[in-house]
């Protein structure tokens, strides 16, 4: 059976037989089948899969439902042979799965303990990436009940250890930028947790950052305080106490010298998204333009509104053509950078004692260095053009690709895409991977629905899947009505309408006052589109202070063409925009924009009656 039969539980439960994937039945069976699988071929009796299916509120048939769940599980993962699959042992069931993905991935956790335990912190490190790699989302996702939350729970603190490991494991490698990457995202889930943090100050300190890794005590000092009252615990008080003191035992392997950055090969690309769909002709038109040439360097631009998953892209195909960049792939976050040139001088191997102090010199030293090597240079979120002109590698062999919420000009030669919302059918794909094969296809046309009205854009799919997969109770007709941004004034704000304008806000706090005013109050008026005269009337401007502001909202991709002299936003960015004027604006303020629309309007169609 390990031959041909796989089983996922560290994401949505799924099975497949060789390529094809196994259609698995209602919820209440695929948690049998994923309750199973956690059991690891230890037999589970009918009053255990009872308590675990449905804790204090099973059927009163439940002994015989489950029986039902078992048989219909055996049918359809070994038709040939049945029993074979799920064997009755003692009057429960077990089910010995060799190609499990959590088994895999503690096969790698010890993989990796026993390298530690030998000194190789390199292969410990490998092990780790790998184990990582099988994660496909939250764990169980589409298995309800305590049990199943537990489990969750379980799984989500081992797959932290292992990124904290990881992170650890490459400190140990001399690999302190890959590290400090690694623990953003545990910092991010988990703010509180103050393993990654300690972690985090010690690949600064050896990076040569000693005031940013005390900055790091000084900041989760300060949360610890606001949000439980405590003091950082004695851990993070000694690894801020050695980097105070520069304890010689905090110093790592030897950082490489400035003669050896030709053979340094960074690796800074962050993992690529296992769920990524779509994006075929874009995808293969920044491969064509990324082909390494000789006499300039290629640049690439990514351009589109917040959250449309601009990096998702840039670092997919980044992945995609990593080895034809066989000198290296550099990473660079511009809109949390301190020093971006600093960054990339270290990833290619000049220790912080090799940095010259003025920034002309740096350029100098950074195209000096590059000239000749085939790297790949991933600059993120850039703001400008004069930002990213001083980061273009030498001639010879690299390449770049630049994301940006809006187009940068003054770069000669950067060959542009635009980014919008996935296609319907790739929307699809994205939620039958996020909630399952099962639940989408026989609610097909509400599915189609409410990915139209997410407007293809990827951020808001991944939120409301994520919701979905949390309510496998849910019909997709009761999500469609359940899920939605509540009225302005609400005392709650669902998780997933915040994932979602979360990118939005900070687009948001981007613009000028006078163009935040004009996207907020523009959302009040109904209608699919408004007219640039309508829209004058709204914001009361004059028209070509109006056609300015809409313009550049169009640059910023908050407002889409919706024909000549014509706008329109998407329905998630209208919703956010709607809120905003209410908050922000005041319900006098919204309601006299509506007016003014209305009178427009009412005006309009006057001049109408009056000219037939």
């Amino acid at each position: 059976m390990g031959e041909w039969l796989r089983f996922e539980v560290l994401g949505p439960v799924r099975a497949w037989r060789g390529d094809a994937e196994i259609e698995l039945g209602s919820p209440q069976q695929r948690a049998t089948l994923a309750i199973l699988l956690l059991q690891a071929g230890t037999p589970a009796s009918p009053d255990q899969l009872i308590a675990a299916i449905w804790g204090g509120v099973a059927p009163r048939a439940a002994v015989g439902v489950v029986r039902s769940y078992v048989s219909r599980l055996r049918r359809v993962l070994d038709p040939g042979h049945p029993a074979a699959v799920i064997e009755s042992v003692g009057g429960g069931y077990a089910l010995r799965a060799e190609g499990l993905d959590l088994t895999e991935f503690q096969r790698q956790l010890g993989a990796a303990r026993e390298a530690r335990r030998a000194g190789d912190a390199p292969a410990a490190a490998t092990a780790l990436r790998t184990a990582l790699s099988l994660w496909h989302g939250t764990p169980l996702a589409g298995v309800n009940g305590d049990y199943a939350e537990f489990e969750r729970t379980r799984l989500e603190q081992l797959r932290l250890t292992a990124i904290e490991d990881l992170a650890a494991a490459d400190i140990e490698s001399g690999r302190h930028v890959e590290a400090a990457a690694e623990l953003a995202e545990v910092i991010a889930e988990q703010p509180l947790r103050e393993r990654p943090r300690e972690l985090l100050m010690l690949a600064l300190y050896r990076s040569g950052r000693q005031a940013d890794a005390l900055a790091v005590f000084g900041q989760v000092q300060r949360l610890l305080a606001d949000e439980l009252g405590l003091y950082p615990g004695p851990d993070l008080r000694e690894m801020q106490r050695r980097i105070l003191a520069s304890d010689p035992a905090l110093a790592g392997p030897p950082a490489p010298t400035q003669a050896a950055t030709s053979s340094h090969n960074p690796t800074q690309l962050p993992p690529d998204v296992p769920d990524f769909v779509g994006r075929d002709e874009p995808r293969s038109r920044m491969a064509d333009a990324l082909a390494p040439s000789g006499a300039s360097v290629p640049v690439v631009g990514v351009e589109g509104l917040a959250g449309v998953g601009k990096t998702t892209l840039a670092v997919h195909v980044g992945h995609a053509v990593a080895a034809n960049f066989p000198d290296g792939q550099l990473f660079v976050d511009l809109g949390a950078a301190g020093e971006p040139l600093a960054e990339l001088l270290r990833g290619i191997g000049v220790p912080d004692t090799g940095l010259p102090e003025s920034f002309s010199e740096r350029v100098a030293l950074w195209r000096t260095l590059t000239t000749g090597r085939r790297l790949l240079v991933v600059l993120d979120d850039a703001r400008d053009a004069e930002q990213v002109r001083p980061l273009l590698p030498g001639v010879g062999g690299s390449a770049v690709v630049i994301t940006a919420r809006q187009r940068l000009y003054g770069l000669a030669y950067a060959h542009w895409l635009k980014l919008g919302g996935l296609g319907e059918d790739d929307s699809v794909a994205l939620l039958e991977r996020l909630i399952g094969v099962d639940r989408v296809r026989p609610e097909l046309a509400d599915i189609r629905e409410l990915v139209r009205r997410a407007a293809g854009l990827p951020q808001v799919l991944q939120a409301l899947g994520a919701r979905i997969a949390s309510r496998p109770g849910w019909s997709i007709a009761e999500a469609k009505q359940r899920l939605g941004r509540p009225d302005p004034g609400s005392p709650v704000l669902p998780p997933e309408c915040a994932a979602i304008e979360r990118p939005y806000a900070s687009a948001m706090e981007q613009l000028s006052p006078a163009q935040a005013r004009a996207f907020r109050l523009l959302s009040v008026a109904d209608g699919p589109d408004i007219s640039l005269a309508a829209a004058s009337a709204v914001l009361d401007l004059p028209l070509g202070d109006t056609a300015a502001l809409l313009e550049s909202l169009m640059d910023a991709h908050l407002l889409e063409p919706g024909g000549l002299d014509r706008y329109c936003y998407h329905e998630p960015l209208q919703m956010f925009a709607r809120s905003r004027a209410f908050a922000d604006d005041g319900p006098e303020a919204s309601q006299a924009a509506l007016t003014r629309f209305v009178r427009y309007y009412d005006a309009e169609e006057g001049r109408l009656r009056v000219g037939t």
